[in-house]
């Protein structure tokens, strides 16, 4: 159920809306659609059918089984489970910590290489032209070329894998939230995101490979996890053991930092990404792993490095991997400079809340513009190109040449695919500034941004442009069909309001421009994805200044802080347009004067099945319900050491994969009886029990067999969560999300004769602030005029 829309969850009106449902939206003209509209409808019920934009599509989404499900065939498993098997377990945890690490690094060395060397003879191609004066002639070959790389990285994300589309972290957070997001970590997403990023990236545009790298690694993980795509998976016993969502979770952890250590070459930075911005669920075992990954990938990344120094790379040099190395600077303080490091914090926090506000606003029209067709998809991508490409090819022109100082530390003038000082159309002796910023890759141009006791190699109109216009790419190339990262963008556009502050405060500071520069990229990343610890290590290790240590923090926690005040952050200003049903670790405030009890009074009444249980009842209920949970309920059970009374017993929750499963198996009994455990261990085992695929219409159930009984009890797990009607929804939602629950059964206060033992369910849907203000709208704070 998977369909290109443009319909998108809109978070700051949720309970003033029509209710329309997902097929009336469909039928109606997308131009009447306003910006002020929600672009995916909900229902106003509390339990209602979840959708969500996955990538590029609109698909239909469930949560995640992160609880450990103890019924009759784990327990027996555990038991007898031996020394050798769990230590074996644990070995090929770490082995496949170490195949992510390995081949994350492999793939990021390519995906460098390749750009690298795309880019750097298509810089090499503009400079004969510029040297031979054919400047129109320029023109057109390097907006044809990046026009053909764009659409290159268009096509395959449009027609083969939208959901290799953006960064992909978002989702990478949902997922690790619980929700399971198809078709995201699929092998062709895989290939798709790999071409596509080094198409995306050589064609010039204002993006990075460091969001796509983090999904690159996520999406090998998961295929190991599993064994391999969906189609073509190896069935080794061993390597079933991690088809669960619990183990897939801990592996895509792995991943997920193992990208962001490719990317940057900061194995301690992306662990603690991982556990910073991503990971909701976390353990100092998972910690080991993340590392060890990281510094697999730290160990592969070197070794390229060193083969490619001694030239078997092609154009491949120091600028593939980055590294702004700031070292040889000398860092002091005085009084004064916490002055303007403050203020860069400020400024920081102000424009990177600025940044998140209106990038959510050119999303939503972009998302009106996709909901057009595929067509129209790949000529935003196209126009984006061609406007990127004339403004770096043209804007060169406007730059006065500047004259090479002898007391420059590298070669005044260069006509390098790389170098600080790019000759571009300037006589010998004297180089273009904003040709240096403009003509190069994202990572050069950073590099040279960054460069340190370059004090009057850039003018502040060349500066002023650069900032200008990486603000404004910043904000149309984010959305369009390409694989894109968020990070090296606004690098960029911090590091060229940095330099624009440190220019105008002058004398009255001793730091840096080039420093300037990288706090000022530090202030905009906290203030737009507000992150600090990550942020932090993974700039020390980028610049390799330990010295700047304690200025970094104070700009990333002044950033931070100010950009808070205003909206959230970027990711989860995408989550929420996306609508993948996240769940904060913050309850709102309101959630405490409202009892689990009165959520399952306005939702559906629970439904329950018999311990053994009929065959055409559990068909009927498979067929005619959504809900993947069913509590199990025995009548007239008797109790242990007291009178001989029937009692009726919660045995456990039972899924509804377990219950296809046993249809499909026919594990069918012609009387109604409780079976022995040797009888079900015949049938199932706990790794089967792990798959979820099947669905009930793939299941033939005979007119006979609707008449025969199945016993449940060896497949229910009897050991759910539950909680009391009266507790509140706030700590409802903190236990929800901090164990990891897919299903959280609510139990009645009072127990006597005709209670019924389950009061109802809750799911992720049910705690989400949104559908709980959708049928309680009283509770939300009224908006002062």
């Amino acid at each position: 159920m998977e369909e290109d829309s443009n319909h998108l969850a809109n978070p700051e009106t949720p309970h003033s809306l029509e209710a329309e449902t997902y097929e009336e939206e469909e039928g109606r003209d997308p131009e009447s659609n306003s910006l002020r509209q929600p672009l995916l409808k909900r229902n106003r019920t509390l339990s209602s059918t979840p959708l969500a934009l996955v990538g590029a599509k609109v698909s239909h989404i469930e949560s995640l089984d992160y609880e450990i499900n103890e019924n009759d065939l784990f327990k027996h498993d555990w038991r007898r489970r031996s020394k050798v098997q769990v230590l074996q377990y644990i070995f090929l945890k770490w082995s496949l910590a170490f195949l992510v690490g390995l081949l994350t690094g492999l793939i990021a060395t390519l995906i460098n290489l390749a750009i690298e060397n795309i880019a750097g003879y298509k810089l090499l191609a503009i400079v004969g032209f510029i040297e031979e004066g054919r400047y129109i002639s320029g023109l057109i070959f390097f907006t044809g070329i990046n026009f053909f790389l764009t659409l290159i990285a268009a096509v395959l994300c449009v027609c083969f894998a939208p959901t290799a589309a953006g960064p992909g972290i978002p989702e990478i957070k949902a997922y690790l939230n619980g929700v399971d997001t198809p078709n995201m970590f699929g092998a062709t997403t895989l290939l798709v995101k790999i071409v596509g990023s080094i198409g995306a990236v050589s064609a010039g545009l204002d993006l990075g490979k460091e969001g796509p790298l983090v999904h690159i690694g996520s999406c090998i993980a998961s295929l190991l996890a599993q064994g391999g795509p969906d189609n073509y998976r190896i069935k080794w016993r061993w390597l079933r053991y991690f088809n669960n969502d619990r183990d897939r979770r801990d592996i895509i952890t792995c991943g997920s930092s193992s990208g962001v250590c490719a990317a940057f070459r900061a194995p301690v930075g992306g662990v603690l990404f991982a556990l910073e911005e991503v990971a909701t669920w976390w353990r100092s075992a998972l910690l080991w792993r993340t590392f060890f990954s990281t510094a697999v990938v730290v160990v592969v990344l070197r070794a390229f490095i060193e083969i490619c120094n001694s030239g078997k790379c092609g154009l491949f040099g120091t600028g593939g991997l980055i590294m702004f190395d700031v070292s040889d600077v000398k860092v002091s303080y005085q009084a004064m400079d916490v002055i303007p490091i403050i203020i860069i914090g400020i400024i920081g926090g102000l424009l990177g809340s600025l940044y998140n506000h209106v990038l959510h606003k050119v999303l939503r029209v972009y998302n009106l513009i996709n909901h057009k067709g595929k067509m129209h998809k790949l000529l935003l991508a196209l126009g984006v190109s061609l406007f990127t490409s004339v403004c770096q090819y043209c804007l060169p022109f406007l730059a006065q040449c500047r004259a090479c100082d002898p007391s420059f530390p590298e070669t005044c003038p260069t006509n390098d695919r790389s170098g600080n000082f790019k000759q571009f159309n300037c006589p010998d002796g004297y180089y273009n500034d904003l040709a240096t910023l403009l003509l190069t890759t994202n990572d050069d141009a950073v590099r040279n941004i960054f460069s340190t006791n370059t004090t009057n190699e850039f003018h502040v109109t060349s500066i002023l442009i650069f900032f200008a216009l990486y603000c404004i790419l910043g904000l149309i190339t984010f959305g369009i069909a390409v694989p894109s990262g968020l990070f090296l963008p606004i690098i960029l556009m911090g590091s060229g309001y940095g330099r624009l502050l440190s220019m105008a405060m002058g004398s009255y500071t001793n730091l840096d421009e080039g420093l300037f520069a990288v706090l000022g990229a530090a202030s905009l990343m906290a203030g737009s994805m507000r992150m600090t610890v990550s942020l932090c290590v993974i700039f020390l290790e980028l610049t390799n200044n330990l010295l700047l240590l304690p200025i970094t923090m104070i700009v990333l926690l002044i950033a931070k802080t100010v950009g808070d005040c205003f909206n959230p952050s970027i990711y989860e200003i995408i989550l929420e347009l996306k609508g993948l049903p996240f769940l904060d670790a913050n309850p709102e405030p309101w959630m405490r004067n409202l009892t689990v009890g009165e959520l399952a009074d306005v939702k559906p009444p629970v439904v329950t099945l018999c311990g053994v249980e009929k065959v055409s009842r559990i068909v009927d209920v498979l067929r005619n319900t959504t809900h993947n949970a069913f509590p199990i309920v025995d009548q007239g059970v008797l109790v242990p050491g007291m009178v001989a009374t029937g009692a009726t017993e919660l045995h456990g929750l039972i899924l509804r994969a377990h219950l296809v499963q046993a249809l499909k198996k026919k594990w069918f009994l012609p009387e109604k009886r409780r079976t022995e455990e040797w009888e079900v261990r015949e049938k199932f085992n706990w790794v089967e029990l792990a798959e979820r695929e099947l669905k009930i219409e793939q299941v033939a159930v005979t007119r006979d067999e609707m008449e025969m009984y199945v016993d449940l009890h060896p497949l229910t797990n009897t050991t759910p969560f539950t909680v009391v009607e009266s507790l509140s929804v706030a700590k409802a939602l903190v236990l929800f999300r901090q164990v990891g629950l897919r299903h959280l059964l609510i139990v009645p206060k009072y127990q006597g004769a005709g209670v019924a033992p389950v009061v109802g369910i809750l799911t992720r849907q049910d705690l989400r602030a949104y559908n709980i203000l959708s049928a309680f709208p009283h509770l939300e704070r009224p908006k002062l005029s």
